[in-house]
């Protein structure tokens, strides 16, 4: 609808609407009233961007009668020091509003690898599978994925970024919808990732090799993309060195395109060079000058790199000669400290992101020869996205965490900075994948790495609350405070001496009286409507016991 035609129909309502208000007033004229404002809102609205048929998902319904909570399984739990992390096994949207919870406004990453809606039915919608031949299956996928992310957003901390995994099937769509929620200003970038360098084998005239990873802060004035570590082979590139840092050496003759005398003539010029004091110049000063062109070993006439102003500025620090095969050379420094300074590039090329030799093969190899879950990322590919948008200190978040790649990538990324990062992953059971595939792929990757590193295992179940006061279920929900407090804190309660949690006045009455038994307890969690006498206050102050009063928002409305 053009803009001509919304206002022409505009000012039509407008009449219609002054002459029903001045007509004799009833029922009915309420309900044209009510009716024609409605119209006029729907005609006013946002027009440009996606517009899909939303669907409603069992999820949905099922949390308009229940609450979600958190329950562990203990014997589930991974104790090898280091940080605590989390794997909540249930669908992904009741996770994300606990989440809210216990999150809000913390998580600094999030990387998420949705369904890629192929129609090739590896995708359920409401316990059926979508196929190609699905009239719906676009607006499915973006009903399905529009609650999700619209929950993330409110989970991103101030300097927060969000990486969502797509290919071609999807990428222009979820790309649209996300523009709509996370704003197409805070879109930092989109990158290619060459994922599958043969090409996809079931593509009928192309066959794809890559991948998108879309890129998007919650705010990008504060958001902060950090450029790439060096790898142990790369510095080892780097031997000799100055004042000034170390240095590996690349020609001063410019290659590839643009490198002709013909395309970029005001960069090439003579230069001579001293062989007694080792001296670079424009001009000729002496019979121990040496002049150098920039010609290549196929005696074709190339450009130096810099322009005349540049050379004199830096030719002192930034440029040497040695002899070749009998020729003198010009050589340009290529710093170590230049190299950490580059920014990561929009297409990634390498045989580390191979899905196959770093997603299944290594997966077969964790799982000893079996291949449990279909199209697992490359651990590097997953990496280095976090590397990049991530700090040493960051929480990240994955609730479409299949195989656990993320997982694992944080660990080996913690392993190589000496990171402190954590990590919450969620994602259903189906075919027991959560227990039989993501936990125990990081259960034997900390195993056979050592990473100092614990795991809590936590299910989504339900309390019924239709028609129920809240004081009606209450007691219920109290039974799983222990572990929201657990999830926002990354602490463990189990076995744990030096923190407490009080849920009721009765523990609290007990934890005072029998004070002695907690002389290694230093944090103490407590329900906000515990009420503290004077005489209790007094006795976890001499034992030297902070207290920490529980938000009252675990306890009642979702964090929303």
């Amino acid at each position: 609808m053009s803009k001509q035609k919304r206002k022409d129909l505009t000012d039509k309502i407008k009449k219609i609407h002054k002459y029903i208000a001045g007509a004799k007033q009833d029922e009915n004229t309420g309900n044209f009233l009510s009716w024609l404002s409605e119209i006029e809102k729907e005609i006013n609205a946002k027009k440009f961007g996606l517009v899909f048929e939303e669907h409603c998902e069992a999820i949905d319904e099922t949390l308009k009668t229940h609450t979600p909570v958190l329950a562990e399984n203990k014997k589930l739990f991974i104790d090898n020091g280091g940080q605590i992390n989390f794997l909540i096994e249930g669908d992904n949207l009741a996770a994300l509003q606990l989440l809210l919870k216990t999150h809000k406004g913390k998580v600094d990453v999030i990387y998420i690898d949705p369904p890629y809606n192929t129609g090739a039915q590896n995708w359920k919608y409401n316990n059926n599978y979508v196929d190609g031949n699905d009239l719906y299956k676009h607006s499915k996928f973006l009903s399905f994925m529009r609650s999700r992310l619209k929950l993330s957003k409110n989970i991103l901390s101030k300097t927060g970024i969000i990486i969502c995994a797509i290919d071609d099937y999807e990428v222009h769509n979820i790309r649209h919808l996300m523009d709509e929620i996370f704003g197409e200003q805070n879109r930092l970038g989109t990158i290619v990732v060459v994922h599958n360098p043969r090409g996809r084998n079931d593509d009928t005239f192309i066959a794809t090799m890559h991948e998108y990873l879309l890129i998007y802060a919650l705010n990008m004035m504060n958001a902060k993309v950090n450029n790439f570590n060096l790898s142990e082979d790369d510095i080892n590139q780097y031997k000799q060195s100055d004042a000034i840092s170390a240095f590996s050496e690349t020609s001063y003759i410019r290659t590839g395109n643009n490198s002709l005398r013909t395309e970029r003539p005001n960069l090439f010029y003579k230069i001579y060079y001293n062989t007694i004091t080792n001296s670079l110049a424009l001009t000729k000063s002496g019979k121990n000058d040496i002049c150098l062109l920039p010609i290549n070993g196929k005696n074709e006439e190339r450009t130096w790199r810099w322009g005349k102003e540049t050379f004199l500025e830096k030719k002192d620090t930034e440029l040497f000669v040695k002899v070749v095969k009998g020729e003198y050379k010009i050589f340009k420094k290529r710093r170590l400290t230049d190299d950490i300074g580059k920014k990561p590039k929009t297409i990634w090329a390498n045989s580390k992101y191979d899905a196959s030799s770093n997603g299944i093969m290594l997966l077969q190899k964790i799982f000893d020869g079996k291949n449990p879950f279909p199209y697992p990322k490359s651990l590097y590919a997953v990496k280095d996205i976090i590397e990049i948008t991530s700090n040493q200190e960051s929480i990240v978040l994955d609730f479409f965490a299949g195989s656990g790649t993320t997982g694992h990538a944080v660990m080996k990324l913690n392993s190589e900075d000496n990171g402190r990062r954590k990590y919450i992953l969620c994602t259903n059971n189906e075919n027991n994948i959560c227990r039989d595939v993501t936990y125990e792929r990081i259960k034997r990757a900390i195993k056979k790495e050592n990473y100092p590193a614990s795991l809590k295992y936590y299910k989504i179940d339900f309390i019924p609350i239709k028609d129920k006061l809240y004081y009606e279920y209450a007691d219920k929900v109290l039974e799983h405070i222990r572990e929201l407090v657990e999830l926002e804190n990354a602490i463990n309660f189990i076995g744990n001496g030096k923190i407490a949690i009080i849920l009721t006045d009765e523990e609290m009455d007990d934890f005072v009286k029998n004070i002695k038994k907690y002389k290694n307890c230093r944090k103490l969690y407590r329900a906000h409507n515990i009420l503290v006498s004077s005489n209790q206050a007094e006795v976890l102050k001499s034992a030297k016991i902070r207290t920490i009063v529980i938000p009252d928002y675990y306890y009642g409305e979702l964090g929303i």
